[in-house]
């Protein structure tokens, strides 16, 4: 039996779009982030690029288990002596509540040259609009 491979110029990429009202963080990067990698497909290969595109709403009401909103970090260096900037989750949900969803499936992806690639494909909202009605995004329930 011969392996087959499929080109960049015949994928057919769909639209999916997932609620993230009251579903842990981590568990749905895990979803996304296999989507976006195309590992739901029958045609996966680790070094092409087979993944969709895939629409987080609502990521202001992601769960975070525990005491994670009081005690999490999210850190960042900003390239000046002394300029490591620590937030908590609570912090983030007020500033930019998409970061923790973002974060997190970054967090999950292969360190690689796709995964910049992957990432340009999610898109998060924070409220329950996003401007991709024209896409005609499927709806993707997830089995947490």
């Amino acid at each position: 039996m011969k392996t087959t491979l499929v080109h960049t110029e015949d994928k057919d990429r769909k639209w999916f779009v997932v609620d993230a009202t009251d579903k842990p963080a981590g568990r749905l990067a895990a979803e996304v982030t296999a989507i976006l990698r195309g590992k739901n497909k029958v045609t996966f290969a680790p070094h092409m690029d087979s993944g969709d595109f895939v629409i987080v709403i609502n990521a202001e009401k992601v769960k975070l288990t525990g005491s994670k909103e009081q005690k999490k970090l999210y850190q960042h260096y900003t390239g000046y002596n002394s300029g490591l900037k620590k937030f908590t989750a609570a912090t983030i949900r007020q500033k930019n509540p998409t970061r923790i969803v973002t974060q997190a499936v970054k967090g999950m992806l292969p360190r690689n040259k796709l995964s910049r690639t992957h990432l340009t494909r999610l898109k998060v909202y924070a409220g329950s609009e996003h401007p991709h009605v024209a896409q005609k995004p499927e709806v993707l329930e997830l089995s947490l």
